[in-house]
Formats: structure tokens, C-alpha cells, sequence
């Protein structure tokens, strides 16, 4: 237990020195919840602790680089460290623009590190318009890291 505590505070204390805070109000359009920007990562250092068991609300802001062409259901975001967070939207309850790619987000939920397996994979790469090839080479599980957003802005500027 004593371990356990240390590593919480640990990571409590390199979350605060890895986050900047947001002060501006944020311009663009919500989908899902609004939300007020508070701490928010634009590295993905904070999902690198992460296990399989854990989780973590937080918010991250990055590029949008992929999005679901079929009707916007998700959305891969690049972070300012070149990692990228695969990102649904809860309960399937809201979608983005299928034409948002290349836009900068910011994005209001819950990270954690999921194991993909080759059937989502597969799913995933068709939704996107994959080749019969290309999902012929989609043979093992990855490790992604995800993101559950409840909120997502898509900013103006």
C-alpha cells in the first residue's frame, strides 16, 4: 500500500509539471459536452505510465490526422510528440465532421491503453478505405493507446 502511494503522488506530481494550463476561453465547436479547459497535456508522456489496468481523465490537445469517413465515429490525433491517441466519442453518443483531418482539437474524457484486437483493426482500416491487401497484412493485436471523449472542441483558429 505504502508503494502505491508513492507512485500515485508521483504521477500526480509529473501530471501538474507535464500539463499546461489553459487560460483563454477556447474558440471553435464542441461536439458532445462543452468543457472548460483546464489542464491540458499536448504530450503523450502521461499515457506512457499507463497500464492496461489504469485509467485517467484528463484532457489532451493535438492535430486531428484520421477521422471515420463513414460518418465521423472516431478520430486519430496526433500529439505534439508525434504519438498518436485513437479517440471514440462516449456511449456513441456524438460524431464529428468527416472532414475535420488537419484540424486542431482539443479533447475532454477519459485515456487508457487498450489492446486492439486484429477483428477492430480490420474494422477500423475498412472504415478508412483500406485495400482487401491491406487488410490482408493486419495479422496481430497492438497495444493503442485510446481516449474516451465526452467533449471534443474543434478549434477555429
Amino acid at each position: 500500500m505504502k508503494h502505491f502511494n508513492i507512485v500515485v503522488r508521483l504521477f500526480v506530481v509529473f501530471l501538474l509539471f507535464s500539463c499546461h494550463l489553459k487560460g483563454q476561453q477556447l474558440e471553435g465547436k464542441f461536439y458532445g459536452d462543452s468543457f472548460e479547459a483546464k489542464m491540458v497535456a499536448t504530450k503523450s508522456d502521461k499515457l506512457q505510465v499507463l497500464t492496461k489496468k489504469d485509467s485517467i481523465s484528463l484532457q489532451l490537445e493535438g492535430k486531428i490526422v484520421e477521422v471515420c469517413q463513414a460518418k465521423g465515429c472516431w478520430m486519430k490525433v496526433d500529439l505534439t510528440d508525434g504519438e498518436q491517441v485513437f479517440v471514440r466519442f462516449k456511449d456513441y453518443g456524438f460524431f464529428v465532421p468527416t472532414d475535420s483531418a488537419e484540424k486542431s482539437t482539443v479533447l475532454n474524457g477519459i485515456a487508457f491503453i487498450e489492446e486492439m484486437s486484429v477483428e477492430d483493426q480490420k474494422h477500423y482500416a475498412a472504415d478508412k478505405g483500406a485495400t482487401e491487401e491491406e487488410l490482408a497484412r493486419i495479422t496481430e493485436p497492438k497495444k493503442t493507446f485510446r481516449f474516451e471523449a465526452d467533449g471534443v472542441l474543434i478549434k477555429s483558429k
